[in-house]
């Protein structure tokens, strides 16, 4: 497995220029099924989950090319609903095909998704959803069915504002005969995106964004050209390390009103943070201040993809700060790695408790999820001598290339594969 080797200690300087997001390109690529043709999607990142998603879509029959940060895929051989259990099992997001598949298909054969080990994240409400709407739903054996010969406008009320099951109702809604409403539907900001391309390709959705969004079902969707939103938690990210670095960064390419809830917290640490249209502009120079709460929860409060990353700027603050995690009850094991750079942080259930300490120390730590990988990297940036983060695979389903995004700022930070051992003659 690749290695991370941080030198820390150095300020992070410079400009970069925020990669598309995630969590919205892959909803989008997904909904890509819905229109037979070739749909173009730009601003797509370079990432492992992007690759598994491009990988499911040729193993049903799409042709996909990944060229720069543009995608093309065509859907027209498209010939199956069956999505392989071995891909599945690499990554979450891919259960975000089966409201597609249903529309397209009038079946879903898919199985229990894998993905980063933070917590129990059930399937439930997707399900639950895609049978609101007419669904037939068989599970045996880790797999799962999904058929209709119809599927029919509903109105759905989501127990638990789900960004995936609130996604893939809607993928499934486009086609259905009548109107769909989903209330207490998730609200971040990729909903919206996919509400936009969707409708780009010819659906009707209103509401996006708010906690009810309405589909009124159409015969038939059309392939588009459409540009994905900046990652938000890419971009929370770099602006965590440029504070917990001590640094002067200037982000372009980004969504402001898309981190409100991170900036607010970052400026009650000291941090000074100015926003100019797409430009976010960080900088400190003073060790920051301990901020009393901060409690994750769904859109627009703060972001769990953000939580181990701001624990890092609190173990270095000055002061106690409490950090109360709602969303995934698995999502603190980075504490532990942070205790071994000299955090000073104790878990009592869901919540830390941080005592701030002057600097942190470089270890060898390893990455046990993708925002705790992203944490460490933080860690090591602003700590004193080298870290070695291991499991990398991790950072990778959600930076592209982390280490080279942060060298151009400046970081002494490179990326170690090991050599394949190779057997004596």
């Amino acid at each position: 497995m690749d290695k991370l080797v941080i030198e820390g200690g150095k300020p992070l300087s410079g400009t970069i220029v925020i990669q598309g997001a995630k969590n919205a390109a892959l909803p989008i690529l997904a909904a890509s099924l819905l229109a037979e043709g070739t749909t173009t999607i730009d601003s797509v990142p370079h990432l492992l989950d992007i690759d598994v998603m491009l990988n499911i879509l040729r193993e049903l029959g799409c042709r996909a090319e990944h060229t720069g940060e543009t995608v093309v895929l065509d859907t027209t051989s498209a010939h199956t609903s069956h999505v392989p259990e071995t891909l599945m099992k690499q990554m979450r997001s891919s259960i975000f095909l089966m409201g597609p598949l249903l529309a397209r298909f009038g079946e879903a054969q898919v199985y229990q998704p894998g993905g980063c080990a933070i917590g129990e994240r059930k399937i439930d409400l997707h399900l639950q959803g895609l049978a609101a709407l007419g669904a037939e739903i068989e599970e045996a054996n880790n797999r799962i069915i999904c058929r209709a010969s119809k599927l029919t406008g509903a109105d759905i009320h989501l127990s638990f504002p789900s960004v995936g099951a609130t996604e893939n109702i809607m993928m499934a809604a486009v086609l259905a005969e009548g109107r769909t409403t989903i209330s207490n539907a998730a609200r971040e900001p990729e909903i919206q995106d996919l509400q936009r391309f969707l409708n780009t390709m010819g659906a009707k959705i209103m509401g996006a964004g708010t906690d009810t969004i309405t589909i009124d079902g159409v015969k038939e969707l059309a392939p588009c050209r459409y540009k994905v939103i900046p990652d938000r938690i890419v971009t929370g990210t770099i602006m965590v390390a440029a504070a917990a670095t001590r640094g002067q960064v200037t982000l372009q390419q980004t969504q402001p009103a898309h981190l409100s809830s991170l900036i607010h917290v970052m400026r009650r640490a000291g941090v000074q943070i100015v926003v100019d249209g797409d430009i976010i502009k960080v900088g400190s120079s003073a060790r920051p201040k301990a901020v009393e709460r901060i409690v994750t929860s769904p859109y627009p409060a703060f972001p769990t993809d953000l939580q181990s990353q701001i624990m890092v700027l609190l173990a270095l603050a000055d002061g106690v700060s409490i950090l109360k995690e709602t969303i995934f009850e698995g999502r603190l094991k980075h504490v532990d790695e942070l205790s071994r750079m000299g955090a000073d942080i104790r878990v009592d259930m869901n919540a830390a408790f941080i005592r701030g300490v002057p600097r942190l120390y470089g270890a060898t730590v390893e990455a046990t999820d993708l925002r705790a990988g992203a944490a460490l990297v933080i860690a090591g940036l602003a700590a004193q001598g080298r870290t070695i983060v291991e499991q990398v695979h991790h950072i990778d389903r959600g930076y592209d290339r982390i280490e080279t995004m942060l060298s151009r700022l400046g970081a002494r930070i490179s990326r170690f594969a090991p050599v394949p051992h190779m057997p004596n003659n």
